[in-house]
């Protein structure tokens, strides 16, 4: 059975098949370089009861580099169109002073926090906090030597697989795996923001767990709830969400987020769907059996 464990401030979590699914709160740049913003972003995620925060850790440097010419050039989404990859990422990356801060408090709060590294520098970074689990983000999934580094460390990962063919995919399960990852869980992505129901293409989900035999998920740019619950019902044992405190607060992820409530309402109905999942039985239940004699 495909699980693997962590600790969490409240005991140990197992992820995977028969579990509860494993909810994961993004908080990418809707911080808008504001660290007060940051903690309460955690707070939102807390409240709403999430298992975990996750961070992304990257500089415009250590990600890009400073040019205008044309593959540097951002077209999509609204709130990113006109701007240099590099501008962009100077707005809405994460200070690495910030991150061991942000760890600290969020395990206070009985969360999980891990984040995404972008390059070496950042996973040596990571390492030094701690880090006990580690995600590859979907535009990652190519970048081998990245994986190798990223496998050394001897974590669980969990890899996003937007855009990447199955033949990528075994790719990057293998490497990480040669190079000494524990366990992959591979979350379905679409990367597109936001991400428009007929594009979910959600049977990958289960699809992927008898291709890959691992713990499968999804990691959700499309607005609302739906598709996350419905891909729990579809077996998925891990949902990542991006967190806002405001969409009308603006950032560069804020459009395709759930604010404080609606993420709460989501926890809600992914526990309410797994409730309701259960098991197969033709015997009459607990509250039925008094209508039997009707």
């Amino acid at each position: 059975m495909n699980r693997f464990i962590i600790k969490t401030p409240k005991g140990k979590r197992i992820i995977g098949s028969g579990q509860p699914a494993f909810i994961i709160a993004e908080m990418s740049g809707n911080h808008n370089q504001d660290i007060n913003r940051a903690y309460k972003i955690i707070d939102a995620a807390a409240e709403a009861g999430v298992d975990a925060i996750k961070l992304q850790t990257y500089t415009a440097d250590t990600i890009t580099i400073d040019s205008d010419k044309e593959y540097f050039q951002v077209k999509v989404n609204d709130a990113w169109a006109g701007q240099t990859l590099y501008s962009l990422y100077k707005k809405v990356y994460t200070p690495w002073e910030w991150q061991p801060k942000l760890k600290k408090y969020a395990e206070k709060k009985g969360l999980v926090c891990f984040s995404t590294p972008f390059d070496n520098t950042a996973v040596d970074f990571l390492e030094k906090m701690k880090m006990q689990i580690y995600k590859v983000a979907s535009f990652e999934v190519v970048d081998t030597p990245l994986l190798k580094r990223i496998g050394r460390t001897n974590k669980p990962v969990i890899m996003s697989r937007g855009m990447a063919s199955l033949n990528e995919i075994k790719l990057a399960v293998k490497t990480l795996k040669d190079n000494g990852c524990p366990a992959v869980a591979i979350l379905h992505c679409v990367s597109s923001y936001p991400a428009k129901p007929e594009e979910m293409n959600l049977s990958t989900i289960s699809d992927m767990a008898k291709k890959f035999k691992v713990i499968t998920g999804l990691s959700d740019h499309s607005l609302g709830i739906t598709t996350s619950v419905v891909s729990v019902v579809l077996g998925a044992n891990i949902i990542e969400k991006h967190l806002t405190l405001s969409r009308a607060d603006g950032g560069a992820d804020a459009g395709f987020s759930l604010e404080k409530d609606e993420f709460k309402e989501l926890v809600k109905s992914i526990r309410d769907a797994e409730a309701a999942i259960g098991e197969p039985s033709y015997k009459p239940g607990k509250n039925e059996k008094e209508n039997i004699i009707f």
